[in-house]
């Protein structure tokens, strides 16, 4: 392991491999009407991340929040292509597990050190279900 990696065990609720730069945000992110399943642009207003795009991010936020419609636009944008590589919660409920799940998306929360504060924007995080950890590269 390299001084600047950080490795933490976690939660694998949907299993699986990808490794991508980090998109980090304190704020719970809804997926109907907070994200366009076209683009996979967050256009919540007033939202940090608005205007950002999630396609291939390791996408780090605490929760979700909002309608159950929001798993079906997590499906529709890994359909289109815009899905993010994997996600990572700070406590994962039913609408974001039940979205990875029909998606395919990596998900993992209740790492042993809050995503939030050990993850920055721009770290290259590697979610791998196989070995149980999330590796973080700090930039």
């Amino acid at each position: 392991m390299q001084s600047n990696e950080i490795r933490m065990k976690g939660r694998f609720l949907v299993p699986g491999r990808a490794a991508a730069k980090a998109l980090v945000t304190s704020l719970p992110l809804s997926f109907l009407g907070g994200v366009d399943p076209t683009t996979g642009k967050v256009v919540e207003k007033n939202h940090d991340l608005e205007g950002k795009r999630l396609r291939r991010k390791i996408l780090v936020f605490p929760m979700g929040k909002g309608s159950t419609v929001g798993s079906y636009t997590i499906y529709s944008m890994a359909k289109n292509g815009v899905a993010p590589a994997a996600i990572i919660n700070r406590e994962t409920e039913p609408i974001i597990a039940a979205g990875c799940v029909l998606a395919g998306i990596p998900l993992v929360d209740r790492l042993e050190a809050d995503p939030i504060k050990a993850i920055a924007n721009g770290d290259y995080v590697i979610v791998d279900s196989a070995s149980g950890t999330v590796t973080v590269r700090k930039r």
